[in-house]
């Protein structure tokens, strides 16, 4: 029996030493997660965001709760996040709009490349013209060009915010096509769909991730996308460089980062389980009714890409002489 008590009790020890050791090893998430949305309720990075925050909450054993904290095109929310503690409990969902936000800004209250660490882009996703159907002479893009061209200034566009993808696509468009229509900025993609879908707002550059079932349901007129190729969930809507518009390209898409400062043993798990939820099927069905592509880049690469988006976005900011102060 003491053999016996013995063997029982150092068996206990090393168990409990394993158990301590994996603990120490992978802690992290100890706690609820929380991920600033810099977007209202509703819009494109919602969309992509919830969907992969629900899948972490099942594989990491603690929840992650999306917070979304709208304004000034999303650069409210980046503001807070960044001065977050860097404790691994608190990311950040950004998206194009901050690349953009650097050189369309004044000043800011943060630097997307020095205050935030990337983790991954979860989708790229093409913006979409499209147009109420109050618009019964407008059934295509043809259609479109020549209304605009009739009437300049008589139709209004809604975008997410001042300097937003949203509104940037159309004025780089408006640039290349000589037109001219009217702008009209949300506090969001959510509340500018919204009046989109009552009529309030004639047309949008929106993300086809928030436009692609209101062009499913008949609700919203799809024209033509901002892709280089054909979305395939959208096979009948040609691309701006089939309708004759050559060199237009525009992509949204939204991604995760960490504060800066947070455990590298953090950003490289997150990054990981981001990457697996990427390739469950249902996830992957989901990216591709939105018309969307997967990302799960690494954070070295999704680095360089951020920087290539800011130089890219500059040249469009710069053109179009906005400027915004906060």
């Amino acid at each position: 029996m003491p053999n016996r008590r013995r063997f029982i009790q150092g068996a206990a020890a090393a168990a409990l030493g394993a158990a301590g050791a994996s603990h120490g090893q992978g802690a992290w998430p100890t706690k609820s997660v929380r991920v600033i949305n810099p977007f209202p309720a509703g819009g494109g990075t919602d969309a992509f965001l919830r969907p992969i925050a629900a899948r972490l909450s099942q594989t990491m054993g603690q929840q992650f709760i999306v917070e979304n904290m709208g304004g000034a095109g999303g650069t409210v929310g980046a503001a807070a996040a960044a001065k977050a503690a860097p404790d691994g409990y608190t990311l950040f969902c950004g998206a194009v709009h901050h690349t953009i936000a650097e050189s369309l800004y004044t000043r800011l209250p943060y630097n997307i490349e020095r205050d935030f660490i990337p983790i991954t882009v979860l989708a790229y996703v093409p913006n979409v013209l499209v147009v109420h159907p109050k618009y019964t002479e407008i059934n295509s893009y043809a259609d479109f060009l020549a209304y605009v061209r009739r009437n300049p200034g008589k139709l209004n566009f809604g975008s997410a915010g001042n300097g937003t993808s949203h509104h940037l696509t159309v004025e780089l468009y408006k640039q290349m096509t000589k037109t001219f229509m009217t702008h009209i900025p949300y506090r969001g993609a959510g509340p500018m769909m919204q009046d989109l879908l009552a009529g309030s707002v004639d047309f949008a550059f929106d993300g086809m991730g928030t436009s692609a079932p209101q062009i499913k349901g008949g609700k919203l007129k799809g024209l033509a996308v901002t892709s280089a190729k054909r979305v395939p969930a959208f096979p009948n809507i040609p691309t701006m460089e089939e309708v004759g518009l050559k060199g237009y390209q525009a992509t949204t898409w939204y991604a995760l980062w960490a504060i800066k400062g947070t455990p590298q043993e953090v950003v490289t798990r997150t990054h990981q389980e981001v990457v697996k939820a990427l390739q469950e099927p249902n996830i992957k069905e989901l990216w591709f009714n939105q018309g969307a592509e997967l990302g799960g880049n690494t954070p070295a690469e999704f680095a360089k890409f951020i920087t290539a988006e800011i130089e890219k976005w500059s040249k469009v900011v710069k053109a179009s002489g906005a400027k915004i102060d906060l």
